[in-house]
């Protein structure tokens, strides 16, 4: 009976789901907050230049 909670086989998948999720939501929001700044400069020059 024991030995169900003594198994941690598994324990390392579920560690890697959740490692895995953290990154992709810090990589998402980087790409997004990079992105709205990135229109934002490129319209400026392209105002600029016409």
């Amino acid at each position: 009976m024991f030995t169900l909670w003594n198994d941690e086989s598994g324990q390392d998948i579920a560690e890697y789901a959740v490692m895995l999720a953290v990154i992709l939501v810090i990589v998402v929001g980087t790409i997004r907050l990079i992105g709205g700044n990135a229109n934002n400069v490129f319209s400026s020059v392209s105002s600029s230049i016409q």
